[in-house]
């Protein structure tokens, strides 16, 4: 069978899944839920070797740090993913929850529900967590998906498949297979059947599914995230956000990769940046805005103040995560509002730009975009809505 035709055979199976999901209640998609975590810990001994075969061909192949820093599953981390799926089973279900309603006086009632999407296909990199944090998203919120991972994690993303198809849920759930490029095409352009796409990995992927696109696709193209250090802020503060920010996993798309330093604190906070720079092991770069190092690497900047550190911000960030160290009130309520980005901070590190710390439990990616959703895409992110309404026997007049 060649490519288009295994696309299209997938995407038809997973629009009758999701006709199915879409009547499942609660405690039905709660109980698939569970059962998909029981799953992954009978199967962890497989998942783990097919994890470390991943691993052996990207160290043979050169990947960067921070792209095998990505792919490995840490015991800590399968320990995470797991936990995070019957997380997810607690979580309040935003399927048929009722945004509002309004009657009318012309005697109808109308409700605006949330509902499933439909079916959903995600195409991303390296990390393998993603595509148990993506099915227990969609599975949560009555879509189906269709998942296609990047040829270096592809043992692994076969290994958890298997595990989710042991605990049940038919093709509500499935791994595009073929590494064959065309394949993402044709996910992206299957109208009709595939009702929203979401790539999760870097520019160059992103670009080129929204270029081959024709559904519609949530994205964000790079995380270029700035920490702002004013002349009001607390320097042991500042210095411990920076340091979170940029060497707790430099590879994430939180990371910070541009400092912004006050020109009247220069010359206080540079040497303490420096001597932080060669401790931690990360170079200082000039004159390189809006770049995304995803490495120990990070651009320093001075400005005149913290105006003109928003200004710079909208400028050269990709209007992902960005903060403003201050204990200057005034200045720091500007700041969360001028500054165009999904999440916007004060006096915390953009690590926290994560579904799981904002507490819709795993994320399905974050969005840079305005339209539909806009930064950790949780539950309530997979959903659209319809308007119900009902009368007795009204006509318009």
């Amino acid at each position: 069978m060649n490519v288009h035709d295994t696309i299209l055979e997938m995407a038809t199976k997973a629009r009758a899944a999701a006709a199915e999901l879409a009547k499942k209640t609660t405690d039905g998609k709660n109980a698939a839920l569970l059962a998909m975590a029981d799953s992954l810990e009978k199967n962890r001994a497989a998942i783990v070797a097919a994890n470390g075969i991943d691993l052996a061909h990207a160290k043979e192949a050169g990947l960067s740090p921070s792209m095998l820093d990505r792919l490995t599953l840490t015991p800590t981390r399968f320990d995470a993913m797991v936990a995070g799926v019957r997380h997810v089973a607690t979580l309040p279900d935003p399927v048929g929850e009722t945004i509002w309603t309004r009657e009318r006086p012309s005697g109808i009632k109308i409700r605006k529900v949330r509902v499933p999407f439909g079916v959903i296909a995600v195409v991303f990199e390296s990390r393998p967590n993603v595509f148990i944090d993506t099915a227990a998203l969609c599975l949560k919120t009555g879509n189906a998906v269709i998942l296609r991972g990047g040829k270096e994690a592809i043992e692994s993303n076969k290994a958890l498949a298997a595990a989710v198809r042991d605990a049940g849920v038919g093709d509500a759930v499935q791994l595009v297979e073929t590494l064959d490029h065309s394949a993402v095409t044709e996910l992206v352009r299957a109208v009709g059947l595939i009702d929203v796409a979401i790539p999760r990995g870097g520019e160059r992927l992103i670009r080129a599914m929204c270029e081959a696109a024709l559904v519609p696709v949530l994205k964000h193209y790079k995380g270029v995230c700035h920490i702002y250090v004013d002349d009001k802020a607390d320097l042991s503060m500042a210095l411990s956000i920076l340091d979170n920010a940029k060497t707790q996993r430099p590879g994430v798309c939180n990371a910070a990769e541009c400092l912004l330093v006050h020109e009247k604190l220069a010359p206080l906070f540079m040497p303490m940046v420096e001597a932080w720079a060669k401790d931690k092991g990360v170079t200082l770069h000039e004159n390189e805005a809006g770049t995304e190092y995803l490495s120990l690497d990070i651009n320093v900047a001075t400005v005149a103040d913290y105006r003109a550190a928003i200004d710079f911000i909208n400028e050269h960030s990709s209007h992902h995560s960005d903060c403003i160290v201050t204990n200057d009130a005034a200045r720091a309520a500007e700041f969360l509002r001028d500054v165009d980005s999904a999440a916007v901070y004060h006096n915390v590190s953009t690590r926290f730009t994560d579904g799981g710390e904002f507490g819709m439990g795993a994320e399905i990616g974050i969005s840079t975009d305005k339209l539909h959703a806009r930064g950790p895409m949780g539950l309530e992110e997979l959903t659209t809505y319809k308007y119900t309404v009902t009368g007795d026997g009204v006509i318009r007049g």
